[in-house]
């Protein structure tokens, strides 16, 4: 299937299951946004690498999906542009921990770049894809979406909730 001429959204694509999506995507023809952490070095090459063998356009934004504000303005600039027509959440983070001594603020992390963000990107993508009568939403869980493991809370909660989301 060629993705020529789409715009896809990857987050938490600097690295990882993220990166290799991005770049199936590239591959397929689709252009790209790339979201994650990395030194700047390193997102241009992988900026150029990606845009020399697929001879697709590839922007970076840095959004910090922690921040519902950091969110909204990265899909505003994206959709000034041109509006998302794949969206894949992907960006997740972990820690473990016994529930008794789960330190607060890791908890609030996980969940809000975990589920937050998708919820925000979703929202902030749908109108425009409802528009077009074309989109597609991916959202990346894990087998934390269907079972626990121990001393996973929050992130166990946080998948499982992206499941419950998705359907």
């Amino acid at each position: 299937m060629s993705l020529a001429g789409k715009l896809a959204l990857v987050t938490g694509s600097t690295s990882g299951i993220g990166l290799g999506i991005a770049k199936t995507l590239a591959a397929q023809g689709a252009n790209l946004v790339i979201n994650g952490f990395g030194n700047s070095q390193d997102i241009e090459k992988l900026i150029k690498e990606l845009s020399d063998k697929h001879k697709v356009s590839v922007d970076y934004d840095g959004a910090d999906l922690s921040k519902a504000a950091d969110i909204e303005r990265m899909m505003n600039s994206i959709n000034k542009k041109k509006p998302v027509d794949i969206l894949v959440n992907n960006a997740g983070i972990q820690f473990t921990s016994p529930t008794q001594s789960f330190p607060v603020e890791k908890w609030n992390a996980i969940l809000d770049i975990n589920l937050s963000a998708v919820f925000h990107t979703t929202r902030l993508a749908l109108p425009a894809m409802k528009e077009k009568n074309w989109g597609r939403i991916i959202n990346i869980a894990s087998v934390h979406g269907l079972v626990a493991s121990v001393e996973k809370s929050a992130y166990v909660a946080s998948k499982h909730a992206v499941v419950g989301f998705t359907k």
